[in-house]
């Protein structure tokens, strides 16, 4: 069976354990090489065309199935959470205010880097679902240092996710090595241009990373929170999670790191990063355009 591009493949000789989505077919030292998306992981990966095989509808479907189970379950962490959140928020400002309906709530406002347009648009999905103010841009992940100071200046957000591809490969280094990594570097100066930008760690709070990324390197540049502590692979929607959790949480409030990770796909062996304060922001007077009419 012949393989081409955009294909769902899995690998053989890994148990078809990922999906991937075939990107480019090339020769390489006189081989046919595929380059490959992961499906819903944030990997890269080449793998001999031999060593490929389609992956049939039904099968597709029961992952895809398992998949969403599993996106819903951290909605519903996420959620309770929030539930949480608002519950101790309405009895801190019982005081302040004269009655509930007195104040209005301004969640953090993000703006999210992706690598890939399948996975931004999937990540823009659960942002609307969830409703946080969010700008999202496509952009290879080796224009990012060159173009984020701009952005910034345009969409001055409170949060800045930097994200994409990216994957260890034990051939070119050790794994201390950022040179061993396929975008690590280039995730690592686009921090530090942002750091440079805006060097307060709770003044702009950043994500960097996605699977088997330099975390040590991402967190030195001047990261609140980044991928991959284990070299582990991390899910297309963890950067949303991580998100969520500070752009809700007050800003007189820090945030330990396991609060934030507790409601990723992923966890610990994926993402880390330091307390960090939240974003969210309480104002007087509110007043609904309904009232008005």
């Amino acid at each position: 069976m012949s393989i081409g591009i955009h294909d769902i493949v899995g690998r053989v000789s890994y148990g078809c354990d990922v999906l991937f989505r075939v990107i480019q077919i090339k020769e390489e030292n006189g081989k046919t090489i595929a380059i490959l998306y992961g499906e819903d992981i944030r990997l890269v990966a080449h793998a001999p065309l031999d060593d490929l095989v389609k992956v049939n509808e039904s099968e597709r479907s029961a992952r895809k199935q398992k998949n969403e189970e599993m996106v819903r379950h951290s909605l519903q962490l996420f959620s309770q959470d929030r539930e949480l959140l608002d519950q101790k928020r309405r009895f801190e400002v019982s005081d302040g205010y004269r009655q509930q309906g007195d104040y209005f709530q301004i969640p953090g406002k993000v703006l999210h880097l992706d690598g890939d347009p399948s996975y931004l648009k999937k990540c823009m999905d659960v942002y609307e679902k969830i409703g946080i103010p969010v700008k999202g841009l496509y952009c290879n992940e080796k224009e990012m240092p060159s173009r984020i100071t701009e952005l910034l200046e345009m969409y001055r957000p409170d949060i800045l996710v930097v994200t994409g591809h990216d994957s260890y490969s034990k051939s070119k280094g050790k794994m201390i090595d950022i040179n061993a990594y396929r975008h690590s570097w280039h995730f690592v100066q686009t921090v530090r241009e942002a750091r440079k930008k805006i060097p307060q760690l709770d003044q702009l709070v950043i994500f960097a990373g996605a699977c088997q990324s330099h975390f040590e390197s991402l967190i030195a540049a001047g990261a609140n929170f980044a991928s991959s502590p284990s070299r582990v692979n991390i899910h297309a929607l963890d950067p949303v999670y991580i998100v969520a959790k500070i752009s809700f949480t007050p800003f007189m409030e820090r945030i330990h790191v396991w609060d934030v990770l507790r409601n990723t796909l992923t966890g610990e062996k994926g993402i880390g990063g330091i307390e960090t304060k939240g974003v969210l922001r309480t104002g007087m007077p509110y007043k609904s355009m309904e009232e008005e009419v």
